[in-house]
């Protein structure tokens, strides 16, 4: 839920589609299903809260959150394409949560291109494709 508010909350706003994903997340990931979902919305608001009440104490507390699964490689695979699924929310792909995304690649030790992410000066696009 730390990852999801980081990335949700990078523009600086959490829409009601971002919440419904968030929410479809939470019950399609079987990894996710052992958690209570109202249990985890909460844990979301409460570092939502963070991030947007304190900006730099919420998003270190969520960041540290996220260090807990930088030696799985596995486990933050998951959660790069969870970002990538907030990211796409919308009519147009939010640069500021696509930078985020790149920014939480780094905390996690994965590099970007290997989820199809990077940097393209031409357009100012990181998802390839765009």
């Amino acid at each position: 839920m730390a990852a999801c508010a980081l990335v949700a909350a990078a523009d600086g706003e959490i829409s009601f589609g971002e919440r419904i994903r968030i929410d479809q997340i939470i019950n399609a990931v079987d990894r996710l299903k052992v958690f209570d979902p109202h249990e985890a919305v909460h844990v979301f608001n409460q570092f939502a809260t963070g991030i947007f009440s304190a900006p730099k104490v919420g998003r270190e507390r969520a960041v540290d959150a996220l260090k807990s699964v930088a030696d799985n490689p596995e486990s933050a695979g998951l959660l790069i394409r969870i970002f990538m699924a907030i990211c796409e929310i919308g009519e147009t792909k939010s640069l500021v949560k696509q930078i985020e995304v790149v920014m939480l690649c780094g905390i996690l030790g994965i590099k970007p291109d290997d989820f199809g992410l990077y940097i393209d000066d031409d357009d100012n696009t990181l998802l390839k494709g765009d």
